[in-house]
């Protein structure tokens, strides 16, 4: 014999009591409901299972059906703790229609497991109640006065103590207040009253505010028959993105950052992102910004049973003019853009960075890394260099140390060149120096632009050094402070000059 489940009720905590927060049908069947004190109804039915509720998990199963409801329409808006707003206009059309769309939306949904009620309305506020008070049903645009005069006031989403203020004057069901004067029932019931019954019945517009931005270019793909294959994902995605080409170009944009999603026969719901270093709409460079990312993900992206919906939209769009090529290397440069582009795409945004130049002439701050894709063409590198040539001031070397390492240098005259130094527990002697290059203390700044921080070193200057070692290894060492400032006491808390390593060269 089978065993019948008990009744199921889920409680939660409001204020100091635990009171029931859902019931199943059978549980409803018992005359239990929502808001009935946990200990009453273990008194009036013992068998019952309580189940504690679980608001993050109920958030989080809410999100990812809304993200599967984005099949039918970009608008989706989470109406907490158990609902959702879809905007069906302009979509309906692609199913055939409004009633073939809810047919096909309810399908998958009994198929998933769980009930549901679907309603369609002109607005808002009527959608909302015919779904949760009223018939199930679709209704055309102008029958919100006919869909909430039945209704009791609890459907225009007002507060219970509002609702239970308006009983007691008699007024239970919405259209006991339609036709009555609207300034009293201001004054007594408070403003948001009749303003929740101007969204309700169109008079006033209700927007809605949907979870994820509306791309500017989508364009998307049902299949007749599910896919699986990694191919066939590409060959969508490169169809697709001949598709959004001729309308980025039609506009003169070009795509910064691509998103496809990707809707699974069981509900699940793959998004995967690839970001450009410039305006992008040719389809085959965004087919291999997806293969680089179908192939980081490697077994991340489970197919399951199939995809039978694919959508490709452009999140990010920048202008895109028409660029003349074939002379002065802008082949070489856009093979350039393409490799930063699939090396993204492969190993992370963050991960391929480009450096740029900041304004300031200490060498550990004129510069930093920016993603590469982010960053624009060079700035401020050509400015710095021609500067440097213009100067001809002394190269620098390719690698820098995040922050300057102390050393132990011996040189033979005080402000010369050192003759040995020990750098992490090595001993190297010098048998070529060059310099000095001398470069100034940020004075302005609390740190004199000292790597030790010390507030007392004031503004040092640097003299720096090129030196190479008795196996050929090259160096760009500096010494802090100047020995004659020591001597001549202008700085009365000066501590002896000391040596740093900052660079070597390859």
């Amino acid at each position: 014999m089978r065993k019948v489940a008990a009744p199921l009720v889920v409680y939660g905590k409001r204020g100091n009591a635990d009171v029931l927060t859902a019931v199943d049908e059978a549980a409803a069947r018992l005359g239990l409901h929502t808001g009935m004190a946990l200990a009453q109804t273990r008194a009036m039915h013992p068998a019952i299972e309580a189940l504690p509720e679980d608001a993050a998990a109920d958030a989080a199963l809410l999100d990812s059906i809304a993200d599967w409801c984005l099949r039918y329409t970009p608008l989706v808006a989470c109406d907490a703790p158990d609902g959702l707003l879809l905007d069906i206009g302009g979509c309906a059309h692609l199913y055939g229609g409004e009633q073939p769309l809810v047919a096909d939306l309810g399908r998958r949904v009994a198929r998933a497991g769980f009930a549901y009620r679907v309603a369609i309305a002109g607005t808002i506020g009527a959608a909302h109640a015919a779904a949760r008070f009223g018939e199930p049903a679709a209704y055309a645009a102008g029958e919100e006065r006919e869909i909430m005069s039945p209704l009791p006031l609890a459907a225009l989403r007002l507060e219970p103590s509002t609702v239970a203020s308006l009983a007691r004057v008699g007024l239970k069901r919405i259209g006991d207040i339609i036709d009555l004067p609207r300034s009293p029932l201001t004054a007594r019931f408070g403003a948001h009253l009749m303003r929740q019954f101007d969204r309700a019945l169109g008079h006033e517009h209700e927007p809605l505010c949907p979870r994820l931005p509306v791309a500017p270019y989508v364009a998307e793909q049902r299949f007749h028959e599910p896919i699986a294959r990694e191919e066939d994902v590409l060959g969508t995605v490169e169809k697709l993105a001949a598709r959004l080409g001729v309308a980025l170009e039609r506009r003169g944009d070009g795509a910064r950052r691509i998103e496809l999603t990707l809707f699974r026969t069981d509900g699940a719901v793959r998004r995967i992102a690839a970001g450009t270093s410039r305006p992008l709409r040719d389809a085959a460079d965004i087919r291999a910004l997806f293969t680089e990312r179908l192939a980081a993900m490697a077994d991340a992206f489970d197919p399951g049973f199939g995809f039978d919906m694919a959508r490709l939209a452009v999140v990010i769009a920048e202008s895109c003019p028409p660029e003349q090529i074939g002379i002065g290397g802008e082949e070489e440069a856009g093979e350039l853009v393409r490799l930063v582009d699939r090396l993204s795409a492969r190993l992370g945004s963050q991960r391929v960075r480009r450096p740029i130049a900041l304004d300031s002439h200490i060498p550990e701050l004129a510069a930093a890394t920016l993603p590469a894709q982010t960053a624009k063409a060079d700035h401020g590198w050509d400015a710095f260099r021609r500067h440097r040539a213009e100067a001809d001031l002394a190269p620098r070397p390719l690698r820098l140390l995040t922050r300057p390492e102390p050393i132990e240098a011996l040189a033979e005259v005080p402000d010369g060149p050192p003759l040995r130094f020990r750098w992490r527990r090595a001993l190297h002697d010098v048998i070529s120096a060059e310099g000095p290059e001398r470069i100034e203390g940020a004075w302005w700044s609390e740190q004199g632009g000292h790597p030790s921080g010390n507030l007392s070193s004031g503004s040092l200057a640097r003299d720096y050094f090129r030196v190479e070692d008795g196996t050929g290894l090259r160096f760009w060492l500096y010494r802090a402070g100047l020995y004659r400032d020591l001597v001549r006491g202008d700085l009365p808390n000066a501590a002896p000059p000391s040596w740093f390593l900052h660079g070597t060269f390859a």
